[in-house]
Order: C-alpha cells, then sequence, then structure tokens
C-alpha cells in the first residue's frame, strides 16, 4: 500500500498491519513498568539514557530480521560499534508471512540465520509485541528493540535506534577499544549535510523502492519509478564530483552510508526485478556508486558478514503473492556484488593519501 509507505516512519518488508483481536481488557496495567504506549502511528519512541530507560549492559535485546533493509542499517550499527556482548538478538524467518505474521523458527537450524525467539520462546512476531501492550493492533515491525527489566519496547524505529546504540553503550566499551567507541555515525560538523541528505534520499530511494514496487495504478508506478532513478542519479552526481570520497560524505563512515548500502545491497539483487526498476542497474548505470557498494561490502567489517542474500532474496520473492503469485526467487546476479579490484584499491590509497 503505496499510502502505508508514505506515512511509515519504519516501513519495511516485515511490517504486517494485520489485525488482531483484542486479547486482554484494555484495563491492563502493568504494575512494575511506567506507562509507556505506542504513538498514535504504532511506534514506540523512547529513549535510551532516559530516567526509565538507562543503557545498562544486557538490559535490551534486538529483534530483528535479516532481509529487512530497515533493520539491517540497525545491525550495522551494532557491529561497527561492538556492542554484540550488550546487546543479543532474536532474527524471525524472512517467510512464510501468512497465517499469523512473520514468526520465529523452533529451533536455530530450523533456517540457517534466523534463531528462536530467545526471550520468550514466541511463535509470532506479534506475540512479543502483546506483552508489551496486549490491546495493540498495529504494525508488528522490526527492528524492535526490548526491555527487559520493564518487560516492554523501547522503541520500534529504524533510525532512533540507529542513533541511540552510535553512543549510548560508549562508555561500557573497553578502554583499548578506542576505534569502536570513538566511531561517531551522525558527527556533529556532518549533521547538517546528513540530514539535508537524508531529506531526499529516505523518500526517494530508501521508501521510494517500495512505492514503486506496490503501486496498483500505472500511473503511480511511473511516477515512484522515476523518483527511484532520479535519486539515483543525484547520489551518483554527488559521488562523481567527490571523487576522492570513500564514503558518501568523506573519509569517514555514517549513518549515510548504512542507510544507502541496505538499499543498494539490495537494488541488483532483487529490486530490480521484483519491484520492476528496470531502467538501470547499479553494477552497469552507476559507476560510482557501485564502487562505493564494494567497498563497504569487502572491505568494512562487519557488512559482508551481516548481508544474507538468502534471507533477502527469498523474503521478496516467497512473501508477496501479489507480485510473484508463484513464490520463485530469481536467480543471479552473478556475482551478488562485484570483485573488488586492484584498480579500485589504487583509488582507495590515492584518495587516502590526498586527504592527509
Amino acid at each position: 500500500n503505496p499510502d502505508l509507505i508514505a506515512t511509515s516512519t519504519n516501513f519495511c518488508p516485515l511490517v504486517s498491519p494485520i489485525a488482531i483481536s483484542r486479547r486482554q481488557s484494555s484495563s491492563f496495567h502493568r504494575s512494575n513498568m511506567p506507562d509507556h504506549p505506542p504513538t498514535e502511528d504504532g511506534s514506540w519512541r523512547h529513549q535510551l539514557g532516559s530516567p526509565d530507560f538507562p543503557p545498562d549492559p544486557d538490559r535490551y535485546h534486538l529483534y530483528l530480521g535479516l532481509f529487512c533493509p530497515f533493520a539491517h542499517r540497525v545491525l550495522l550499527t551494532r557491529e561497527l560499534k561492538g556492542l554484540q556482548h550488550f546487546l543479543p538478538m532474536s532474527i524471525v524467518k524472512p517467510y512464510p508471512k501468512e497465517g499469523g505474521g512473520w514468526r520465529f523458527p523452533t529451533t536455530d537450524e530450523e533456517y540457517l540465520g534466523s534463531t528462536i525467539d530467545h526471550l520468550f520462546h514466541s511463535k509470532f512476531l506479534h506475540d512479543v509485541y502483546h506483552r508489551s501492550d496486549p490491546t495493540y493492533e498495529g504494525k508488528y515491525s522490526v527492528p524492535m528493540l526490548w526491555d527487559k527489566k520493564t518487560n516492554q519496547i523501547v522503541n520500534n524505529e529504524s533510525q532512533d535506534i540507529m542513533r541511540m546504540l552510535n553512543t549510548a553503550f560508549n562508555h561500557f566499551l573497553p578502554p583499548d577499544n578506542t576505534a569502536q567507541r570513538d566511531l561517531n555515525l551522525y558527527p556533529s560538523d556532518l549533521k547538517h549535510q546528513i540530514d539535508e541528505m537524508n531529506a531526499w534520499m529516505m523518500p526517494g530511494l530508501n521508501y521510494g523502492v517500495y512505492k514503486a514496487g506496490f503501486a496498483t495504478t500505472q500511473e503511480s508506478y511511473d511516477e515512484n519509478c522515476r523518483i527511484v532513478f532520479t535519486t539515483l542519479d543525484r547520489l551518483e552526481s554527488h559521488l562523481s564530483t567527490h571523487t576522492k570520497n570513500i564514503y558518501i560524505l568523506g573519509q569517514t563512515i555514517t549513518e549515510i552510508d548504512l542507510k544507502l548500502y541496505t538499499t543498494l545491497v539490495r537494488f541488483d539483487t532483487i529490486y530490480q526485478q521484483h519491484f520492476k526498476l528496470m531502467i538501470g542497474s547499479i553494477r552497469h548505470n552507476y559507476p560510482h556508486l557501485h564502487r562505493w557498494l564494494k567497498h563497504m561490502y569487502w572491505n568494512v567489517a562487519g557488512v559482508k558478514e551481516t548481508t544474507d542474500f538468502k534471507h533477502i532474496k527469498e523474503n521478496y520473492s516467497k512473501s508477496h503473492a501479489g507480485i510473484n503469485p508463484h513464490a520463485i526467487t530469481p536467480l543471479g546476479p552473478e556475482p551478488y556484488v562485484e570483485a573488488w579490484t586492484e584498480e579500485d584499491e589504487k583509488w582507495k590509497r590515492e584518495s587516502q593519501d590526498e586527504s592527509e
């Protein structure tokens, strides 16, 4: 539904606005926890570092799906910041969606990469949501940050969680781990540029692929498909005029790189075919973006390791019966991400030398 996509703060294929019957009376009260209901749009927007949610080690738990680009950006933040020991996670299966919504495997071996619900052994993601609010009937989405102490959802908006994880646990990192502690994905000197780029990249590309892919009229598809490629053109132009940028905004990785990566790594592999984005591909039509994507995948620790193409391709191809009724998962492209070459490495060295 393009209208849902346009208004959601955290749209991804995992968002499932299934109507679930009210399971308990709205007079239900949680005696040992602050009252933090979701907002009207179905989002929990509470903040780590507030009095109710101090950033204590092993107090919080992440719920993710490896296929979802919005969950993937949070997973990348967790990896780059070295928070694996402080923030365990449970991962839903990429399909099926029908018959109750997104679900957990019964064992960690059932669908590799997915896990059981380590906290509650739930069958469905909506079961976890109803533990926080039994009357909730909105979207059941990832990423979602859970507070084990008060037994409730803290936040289910990807940008909020990214920015909280960026700094909230810094003082728990080992003193000698300066690289991860000092890593700042939303630095003060780049906030204006990040915010400005977010303002057009997110609606035009990150959400735009879905607005084109789920369009139900030719006019809506045509309009939104063009917007996607206009946004890609703008990003390509930015890198073509900043040819020494290893990352989008210079020599330092920021949240923009994570947000863009999780969309572009899905573009040639599934979006182009599944969402009918056939005007061009990243590898053949956007040379600067293509080199940037290769660098992210092959050279940034934790990026390749968190990119699961089986989850990605099977989620889209087996969850959207209106688009792909036979649930056939397409082969290709081969390889999913092209190799980082000696010529690419030479460009990187020269770019780093000139920036010093």
